[in-house]
């Protein structure tokens, strides 16, 4: 088992791979920016590493900063988390050169299935249906040519990345010519190559997905399946495994259909290959995922795996803990995406300070996230703050969870989704499983309720009584109210943290 891991990434996800580290006595490495340097996963970190800037290009995505950290420090093994050079092959293949493991597929699978061009005629080679498209567009009038045979409506989609860059809906003949520019642009941007390629645009469907896991022993299991046809804009925003519109049958295949993928491409390590799903059952590939996944966390609740710590051990060349026989799907897990965006102002990103944040709790709760009060959100990272997750013995009690705890979730400073998610888990048709990748245009209302409510109006009172209390240099200590227990306690944890974090800044400089 490896001795030092670094972790490439930041938020949630890196405070995830650290306390995996921490179980699996591994020592856990962090890096950050300069806008990162009070967050969380560098604080539970073993060791942290400052990497560059607060923009994500001079940071968590120099890969050379990176690098020199993971030669200075010693490191065994990368673990790329999801995002910024989780599917980058030429990352990966650094790593592996500078003598360390990468904690992911080979490079060779994430270019192959990194090229969606590709993967899908290596997919329809191993058997799996794909969803009607071409190879990548060359010129414009390749790309009317196709989109007559085709049929509108239609998607220009970039053959390289995801998270719903550099893709665009094209309804009408006319709108093809802008479309296929900015499809362009913005892959360029987000990716680095700018080809695109065209497929059908499938409605409504349901956008499903098989989690699956391979060692290097030739094992690969099939977690089961996760719904995750709330979306906007390409971006998922909630999950649930199972779904809905997965029988007995339809799972038997769809296992079939991926361990059989996967054993073509000799994958291993964690992957995710996505589907579509129309009203009529019938299934189409749509891509695969070479690295975790956000929504990982609700396939681990139902199935009791542990997905980072297996990530881990697969690359360090341990076989799996289990087989497929071994695979009991329990109850009902719901993953809610916590983003600081304004669901009543066209989910437009939201900055500040989170000044005060209290997270759910009890039964059936898990709270993935790096929020700590005093966290300032930018515009330079995704406006994922946290993920909300509820286990119930079944759909239902799951949902009634989730009720509870968004009402539990407070977050001052900064907008969020909450009010979306809740309006979700109130709607007549998620409640009945009726959903499809079309739900929140057809049904999200943007309402915003203008009367704050007797809680939110104490619990702002309460922050702001307590700003002003404990960080307002114009006031004496003889002005200050009589200090109470709870307090005077609080007030000994936060010098105790002050040293400790004085401490291992000083440490860190080598002072």
């Amino acid at each position: 088992m490896f001795k030092k891991l670094l972790i490439a990434n930041r938020g949630e996800i890196a405070l995830r791979i650290v306390r995996a580290c921490r179980e699996m006595d591994i020592t856990a490495v962090a890096v950050y920016s300069e806008a990162d340097c009070n967050s969380l996963h560098v604080r539970h970190a073993d060791e942290a590493y400052l990497i560059g800037p607060a923009p994500a290009q001079e940071s968590y995505l120099n890969a050379a900063n990176i690098l020199g950290v993971v030669r200075k420090a010693g490191i065994d093994a990368v673990h790329p988390g999801y995002g910024f050079l989780a599917e980058n092959a030429d990352f990966a293949e650094a790593c592996q050169n500078a003598g360390v493991t990468w904690v992911g597929p080979t490079p060779q699978s994430i270019r192959l299935m990194g090229d969606k061009v590709r993967a899908r005629k290596v997919m329809q080679e191993a058997g799996l249906p794909v969803v009607p498209g071409t190879d990548e567009l060359t010129s414009q009038s390749r790309a009317e040519a196709e989109a007559t045979g085709i049929g509108y409506p239609i998607l220009i989609k970039a053959t390289a990345g995801g998270g719903g860059k550099g893709i665009r809906t094209v309804y009408r003949p006319e709108e093809l010519p802008m479309a296929l520019e900015a499809a362009r642009q913005e892959a360029a941007s987000a990716f680095g190559h700018g080809a695109v390629y065209m497929e059908k645009f499938l409605e409504p469907v349901r956008h499903v997905e098989v989690q699956i896991i391979s060692d290097g022993h030739g094992n690969v299991v099939s977690l089961g399946e996760r719904e995750c046809s709330i979306q906007r804009r390409h971006q998922k925003m909630i999950e649930e495994a199972p779904s809905t519109a997965v029988g007995p049958r339809l799972r038997q295949r769809l296992r079939e259909m991926t361990i059989g993928a996967a054993r073509a491409v000799d994958y291993t390590n964690v992957g995710t290959i996505e589907f579509l799903i129309d009203q009529q059952g019938s299934v189409n590939f749509l891509e695969m995922n070479t690295r975790l996944q956000v929504e990982h966390p609700v396939t681990e609740m139902v199935t009791g795996v542990d997905l980072v710590a297996d990530q881990i051990r697969v690359a360090a060349g341990e076989t799996l803990p289990y087989k497929q026989s071994d695979i009991r799907v329990r109850g009902w897990a719901i993953e809610c995406r916590i983003a600081a965006e304004d669901p009543f102002n066209h989910f437009l990103p939201s900055v500040g300070s989170v000044s005060f944040v209290s997270v759910p709790g009890g039964p059936g709760v898990r709270v993935d996230s790096a929020l700590y009060d005093g966290l300032a959100i930018s515009y330079d990272y995704d406006p994922l703050i946290a993920k909300l997750c509820t286990w119930g013995r079944d759909r239902q009690e799951a949902i009634h969870r989730m009720r509870r705890a968004l009402r539990e979730f407070k977050i001052v400073g900064v907008s969020t989704n909450i009010p979306f998610h809740l309006q979700v888990m109130q709607n007549a048709h998620f409640l009945t499983g009726k959903v499809d990748t079309g739900f929140v245009e057809k049904h999200f209302q943007p309402r915003q309720d203008n009367g704050l409510g007797e809680e939110r109006v104490a619990l702002l009172a309460a922050a702001l009584l307590t700003h002003r209390h404990g960080c307002s240099s114009q006031t004496t200590p003889a002005q200050r109210p009589p200090i109470s227990g709870w307090r005077l306690r609080g007030r000994q944890d936060s010098t105790r943290h002050g040293r400790w974090a004085a401490g291992k800044v000083a440490w860190r400089n080598g002072t």
